[in-house]
Order: structure tokens, then C-alpha cells, then sequence
């Protein structure tokens, strides 16, 4: 009666059931450990928003990788802005996401190393945008920033591409040893998010806060495969028993015929 498993179709399908079921289950991990590591850095960026402000110089040196349980830490930092040798970032939104600029100044410590700060977001309302924009200048003198400390920017990270050849005075990624190379000065690693002094302003915006409180669908999306995974089987069990029926009332509607017909003389 189950001899059609044996059948080119059948043995297809029976295959590519045995792929699909573990396929769907290592999806359904997947899934999985994206939600946990979605819940452990929001953990983080809780812990580092709520501590109280450090000096930058603790938490990171020239040429040195923000770790991750620094990552958005508040530090402070007393210095002067070097406006001469700031720069924007092309192509960043802000909270209403509309397109334009952040501001990246390099920040002028007390002991000669440089902090680089994103004082924020201008909008990209030249008529051209190889154009220099107008920014608002920070603060004179010495003053004392506050803000988040953040990872350098990397192709791989962000998927944004590095490119070359932007106008004078713009890039696409804040990377401290990109800036070193520029400034030709030593610079820390990593840079920080301004988040005092404000701006006197409406621009540039600082940038808000990461939300930390929303886990994303991905433990949902792990239930889902692993419920497809789930049915694979079920589903490979319906068909065959709905093949092994319709095989079966074939046969009885051939034996009927057969008992119907009459007898040859």
C-alpha cells in the first residue's frame, strides 16, 4: 500500500521535508538569540543612560574599541572646540527623518589629545550639497561637555560604505582612526554624542536617545518557524494518508467496474 513512497515524486518530497524541518528549527534559534541580544543591549544602554558621568579618559584611550558595557555610558570631558577642522556627516536623519548632516567637531582636551563630538543634527538645506552648510558655532573657550559614548562607525557595523571623494570637509562614517589620520593629532577612541551644553539654537539637534525599551518581534518570529517546523511533518503525514486513500478508493472503483462488466462468451 505505501510502495508509492518509493516513487521519484515522494522520495523529492519526503527530502525535502528532512531539509526543511532542521532548517526552520536553526531559523527559529536564530531568531532566538537575535531577541536576546536585542534584551541584553537594551539592558546596557539602561545601565549606561542611568550611571553618572565619567571622564571620557576612563572609559576609553587613542586608538582603543569602546566596549560594549561602555557603549552609550555618559562621560565628561573639559576642553575647547576646534571649529577649524570640523566636519559633517553626510546622509544622517533626524527624529522627524528628515535628510541632512551631523556635526562632528573635534574636541580639544586639556592634555592635548582630541575628543570627537557630534555636536547634532543640521538639515542639508544647501542649494548644493558639495557645498560647505552653515553651522552654528559651539561654545568659545573652555567648557565641560557631557555626552554618550559610541562605537567608531565601520562598514560592517552600519553598512554604509566609506566612499571617496566627497566634497571637501564631509565623510560618511565617524571613525577615530580616520580622524587621527586627518588631524594628524592623537585622538581617543570612539566619540561621543553631545548631550550638554545645548545647542543656543533650534540647530544643530541633538541627538536623542536610543529607545531601549522595545525587545523587537524576534521571539515571535522564532515561535513562527519553529511552528513551521512543527508542520512539516503534520503536513507530510496528511498527504500521504490522503494518497494512500485516494490510491485506495481507485482501487475499489476498478474492482466494482470490473465486477459490473459482463461476461465475455
Amino acid at each position: 500500500m505505501y510502495r508509492f513512497l518509493l516513487s521519484r515524486q515522494w522520495v523529492i518530497l519526503t527530502l525535502l521535508a528532512l531539509v526543511l524541518i532542521p532548517t526552520m528549527i536553526e531559523l527559529g534559534f536564530w531568531q532566538l538569540h537575535r531577541h536576546e541580544h536585542r534584551v541584553a543591549l537594551n539592558r546596557v544602554i539602561a545601565d549606561s543612560l542611568e550611571a553618572e558621568p565619567v571622564p571620557a579618559e576612563s572609559l576609553t584611550s587613542p586608538g582603543a574599541e569602546v566596549e560594549r558595557e561602555d557603549l552609550y555610558r555618559r562621560v565628561t570631558a573639559k576642553g575647547r572646540f576646534d571649529t577649524g577642522h570640523e566636519v559633517v556627516v553626510r546622509r544622517r536623519t533626524n527624529a522627524d527623518d528628515e535628510v541632512g548632516y551631523h556635526v562632528l567637531t573635534p574636541f580639544l582636551l586639556d592634555d592635548g589629545k582630541v575628543l570627537l563630538v557630534n555636536r547634532g543634527w543640521i538639515p542639508a538645506d544647501a542649494p548644493s550639497q558639495t557645498a560647505f552648510p552653515k553651522i552654528p558655532a559651539p561654545p568659545r573657550g573652555e567648557v565641560t561637555v557631557t555626552g554618550r559614548l559610541m562605537r567608531d562607525q565601520t562598514t560592517e557595523d552600519s553598512g554604509i560604505k566609506n566612499v571617496q571623494g566627497l566634497p571637501e570637509r564631509q565623510i560618511m562614517l565617524i571613525n577615530s582612526e580616520l580622524e587621527a589620520e586627518r588631524l594628524g593629532r592623537t585622538v581617543l577612541g570612539g566619540y561621543v554624542e553631545l548631550t550638554a551644553p545645548g545647542p543656543a539654537g533650534d540647530t544643530p539637534q541633538l541627538v536623542p536617545a536610543p529607545e531601549h525599551d522595545d525587545i523587537g518581534p524576534h521571539l515571535a518570529y522564532a515561535a513562527q518557524w519553529w511552528l513551521f517546523a512543527a508542520g512539516v511533518p503534520v503536513g507530510w503525514v496528511v498527504l500521504v494518508r490522503r494518497e494512500v486513500r485516494e490510491r485506495a478508493e481507485a482501487a475499489a472503483e476498478e474492482t466494482d467496474a470490473e465486477e459490473s462488466a459482463p461476461a465475455s462468451v
